[in-house]
């Protein structure tokens, strides 16, 4: 449920260069680089699973992605706001974000500690300033990685073409949790696109995005399309590759255009 990889942003928090975001330039890629050397920390996301009533596996996928953006949007990671540092120190080494699960007590202890719930359909994630790789909080670190097996009771709609839409590789096989993850790095690159007005366009309507899985025979047209293009590290569950594809980042709000 964890992934890693790697982010150029500089330290302003403006987004990387054009020549690290697609194809086989993104960020999240595999080889080592200087920002290894940075100090490396976490972004953490829990996911409220109760027994009985479990959260469906994309309504789940699309809150999270949504999570990271509310963080990442959030006053209080933006300049001299208390969670800023940590933001940029994340995105100045590699991105990883771990997605753990709770329930219960357990759910109630992690809404204590300071951090924002998003709410979607009906799952429930809650996303948290980063924190060293070794410095997670001990009500976090007890919670399960694993155990995150969740399903669509029904087929997902067609996705919405007036928003963005993060294509999940159909040739990879990935836990929710793994693919909360990685909804969010694409969640992530597709902010990365955005000027400041869009932003605030596409925050204040909500985030409205969709997690759908591409069609195989569509997925190499995406990835080599010049989109924003998550690749994952390797590090976990997963082989090296391709696995989200951001399309129609631009469709974030009413913003006036050319």
């Amino acid at each position: 449920m964890s992934s890693q990889d790697t982010a150029p942003t500089p330290q302003d928090g403006t987004p990387p260069p054009d020549d690290t975001r697609h194809g086989q330039d993104s960020p999240f890629r595999t080889e080592p680089i200087a920002r290894d050397d940075a100090p490396q920390f976490v972004l953490p996301l829990v996911v409220r699973i109760e027994k009985s009533d479990p959260p469906p596996r994309t309504d789940a996928l699309e809150t999270a992605a949504r999570a990271v953006l509310t963080l990442l949007s959030d006053s209080r990671s933006l300049g001299d706001g208390e969670w800023a540092e940590a933001v940029r120190n994340w995105q100045d080494a590699r991105i990883r974000k771990v997605v753990r699960r709770a329930r219960g007590a357990e759910w109630r202890r992690a809404e204590a500690l300071p951090g924002i719930t998003v709410t979607g359909k009906s799952a429930e994630v809650r996303v948290f300033p980063p924190v060293p790789l070794d410095g997670w909080p001990k009500d976090l670190a007890r919670l399960q990685v694993s155990g995150t097996d969740l399903d669509d009771p029904e087929p997902p709609a067609a996705a919405d073409a007036t928003a963005p839409v993060l294509w999940m590789s159909p040739e990879v096989t990935m836990t929710a949790g793994k693919a909360m993850a990685q909804a969010g790095h694409g969640a992530q690159l597709a902010w990365w696109e955005l000027s400041d007005e869009e932003r605030t366009a596409w925050r204040d309507a909500g985030f409205p995005l969709s997690v759908r899985t591409a069609d195989p025979a569509r997925w190499p047209e995406l990835t080599t399309s010049g989109l924003p293009v998550v690749r994952d590290a390797g590090f976990t569950e997963i082989a090296p590759g391709d696995t989200v594809v951001a399309e129609g980042h631009h469709r974030v709000g009413p913003v006036p255009r050319a």
